[in-house]
């Protein structure tokens, strides 16, 4: 019998050479779950909304959709090595790498992982240098990785409350603050927030939910004909993975487009005092504390009309983004039967409909 052929691995300079990554499945391609996906764009246009925590059944989708929107966005330009993925940094900055040269690279996507500790997750003393060297030295974490692209926690319902706490801060604020022996650093760590988890494993203390701009709940698909585009887009994805890509491309380059007109429109986008007051009035019905319900609502609302190719946001537009900006702000009752979305559904109704009789509308 002749014998078996073995192909080595590919070398590069003498090393065995990474496995090449299995590229990404194409955003364009993925089936359904309409909410997902508008509540992310809606967040790469306008980054202030504050991230979005995505619940559902397994399988549903939200890694694959978190994964594949980066590959949509255009590459970010940063200086080549710069633990921060900056673009400018200042003189005498102790990061800064020796030279200046830039490099265009894939958004950044990272995912944290359930036991990632904080100084992992922070950044923390690079024990190395210390030991061998003698000299306090920082060694960034993972919100250093994903400053300027996303910050991805699958099962979030399940992280440790400290950390989420530590999360929430640096993603509301864009910096990430860390003293720790003897060590003083602050890093910019702006990025979008995602969070997944299935409701059925536990929920998120309200006042952590309340903290993600929005909430995206998405279900196993009951549509037959969907289920089975589903299993053929996957199947062909899985069979040759560049074609399908190939394939998919002119979708993607479409959507890159929108993506960036809308970006560079959004801050130009009018809110008018009708659609301002429906959302404060919306909110006050509804019994949603403090203000982060109108901001949400305000700043969704516009990003919705800047993608669409508006200059100005409409009623029509806040009714679109209300369920998923609001349904994770209600106060729970335990006795209470209505579904959150639905319950916004009718108050949007009823807030729309006090608005005409007044004549504001």
């Amino acid at each position: 019998m002749p014998k078996p052929i073995v192909t080595s691995p590919a070398r590069q300079n003498g090393k065995l050479a990474p496995p090449a990554p299995m590229p990404n499945y194409p955003f364009t391609a993925i089936v359904g779950q309409e909410e997902m996906k508008l509540c992310l764009l809606l967040n790469v246009i306008d980054p202030r909304i504050g991230g979005v925590m995505i619940m559902g059944h397994r399988g549903t989708g939200k890694s694959t959709a978190v994964r594949a929107l980066a590959d949509v966005l255009p590459k970010i330009s940063r200086i080549a090595g710069d633990p921060f993925n900056r673009e400018v940094v200042e003189e005498g900055d102790p990061f800064a790498p020796p030279h200046r040269k830039h490099e265009r690279i894939p958004v950044p996507v990272v995912d944290l992982p359930l036991g990632a500790t904080e100084d992992r997750v922070c950044g923390t003393i690079d024990i190395e240098a210390a030991l061998t060297q003698g000299v306090k030295r920082f060694e960034p974490g993972l919100l250093a990785r994903a400053n300027r692209g996303f910050l991805y926690i699958d099962e979030v319902n399940l992280l440790d409350d400290h950390l989420v706490d530590v999360l929430l801060d640096v993603a509301a604020s864009g910096w990430n603050v860390v003293e720790r022996e003897g060590i003083s650093v602050r890093h910019p760590a702006r990025f979008v927030l995602v969070g997944s988890g299935n409701p059925e494993e536990g929920e998120l203390r309200p006042q952590l939910l309340d903290r993600f701009g929005l909430h995206a709940r998405i279900t196993t698909i009951t549509d037959v004909a969907q289920r089975m585009e589903i299993v053929r887009r996957r199947r062909a994805f899985d069979a040759d993975p560049l074609a399908f890509l190939a394939a998919w491309e002119p979708q993607q380059r479409a959507l890159r487009r929108r993506i960036v007109a809308a970006q560079k429109r959004v801050a130009h986008v009018e809110m008018p005092d009708d659609v301002l007051m429906c959302a404060a009035r919306l909110c006050m019905q509804l019994g949603v504390d403090g203000h982060r319900g109108e901001l949400t609502l305000a700043r969704a609302a516009c990003a919705l009309a800047a993608f669409e190719g508006r200059g100005r946001a409409t009623l029509d537009d806040l009714r679109r983004v209300a369920v998923p900006a609001l349904r994770h702000r209600l106060r729970r009752d335990p006795l209470e039967t209505t579904d959150a979305g639905e319950r916004v559904l009718q108050a949007m109704e009823k807030t729309l409909g006090a608005e005409a009789r007044s004549g504001s509308l």
